[in-house]
């Protein structure tokens, strides 16, 4: 028999693991989506966010696609399952991922609350 605590703690790992660490915005989604009909992907590939280190400021942002991994966690965000290796959550927990396609700038951007420092391009973070 499994003490209060104990079911306290399984069930908070449980929202933990269910809980995504980052946010498409509807746009960055819209985008996703239509690269994943135009690449034709096959099944069982998802959006792979990540970090590495890196770029200006010490590390970069990885996306694209993939599948699932031994060491990854999976959501679903916005309709898309996403991949990412579970070491990189400390990095991008409240991640927003958006979409620009503007004249001064066109792709995705990563805002980040954890971020210390950014380089100008937005790609890197500290």
């Amino acid at each position: 028999m499994s003490t209060y605590r104990e079911s306290i703690m399984s069930e908070n790992v449980a929202n933990r693991a269910s809980v995504a660490p980052v946010e498409l915005s509807s746009r960055a989604a819209d985008e996703i989506r239509k690269l994943i009909s135009e690449k034709n992907l096959p099944d069982g590939f998802g959006l792979r966010v990540g970090v590495k280190g890196g770029g200006c400021s010490g590390m970069s942002y990885l996306l694209g696609f993939d599948r699932k991994r031994d060491q990854d966690l999976s959501f679903e965000v916005n309709a898309i399952n996403v991949y990412m290796d579970k070491r990189h959550g400390l990095y991008l927990m409240g991640t927003m991922i958006d979409y620009h396609d503007g004249l001064d700038a066109r792709g995705f951007t990563f805002e980040n609350p954890n971020a210390a420092s950014t380089c100008g391009c937005g790609r890197s973070f500290g």
